[in-house]
């Protein structure tokens, strides 16, 4: 069902290697929650689950997964006693009152580390930038995620989930 891939790849590092720090990005497996477990039991020491994008676009951004249920992960995750991260492409029409609807919905199911980054158009056939989010308002959010309390906020127009990953896995 998948998550023996992420599962089997942490236990085979860590019995290889037992000092590597292991993030892994995992899916919401559908709700699947003994999917998630076998993922946790195998000893990651950050699981990232990114929610994408702001609730009211979910449907259109993400169609097959499902705003509640990845919060639904991260606090799983976060009661696992395992540090958290999630993150989110601005520029697909948002509001601010959304975005920071995002970011306490987040910390309120333990969230700690967010990463925001700028959406960029892969191809013709994905939806299209609403607009480019400018540099000042990334480090606006940052500061914002950082006294909500969030342990770590990368946010910049060039972020994605793995940037500066080192900096919060020590």
């Amino acid at each position: 069902k998948g998550s023996a891939v992420w599962a089997d790849t942490i236990t085979a590092v860590k019995r290889l290697n037992p000092e590597t720090t292991i993030e892994a990005l995992i899916p919401d497996f559908k709700a699947n929650w003994d999917l998630l477990y076998k993922v946790l039991d195998a000893g990651a020491e950050v699981i990232s689950h990114n929610m994408e994008t702001v609730e009211r676009l979910y449907r259109i951004v993400r169609p097959q997964a499902k705003y509640v249920r990845s919060l639904e992960q991260i606090k799983r995750t976060h009661e696992y006693s395992c540090r958290t991260k999630s993150g989110a492409m601005l520029g697909l029409g948002e509001t601010d009152e959304e975005v920071k609807k995002l970011l306490n919905d987040l910390r309120d199911n333990g969230c700690d580390v967010l990463t925001l980054g700028q959406y960029l158009q892969p191809t013709k056939m994905h939806l299209s930038v609403h607009e480019f989010v400018h540099p000042e308002k990334f480090t606006y959010w940052e500061e914002v995620g950082l006294k909500m309390g969030f342990r770590f906020v990368e946010s910049g127009p060039l972020v994605r989930s793995s940037y500066h990953a080192e900096k919060h896995v020590l």
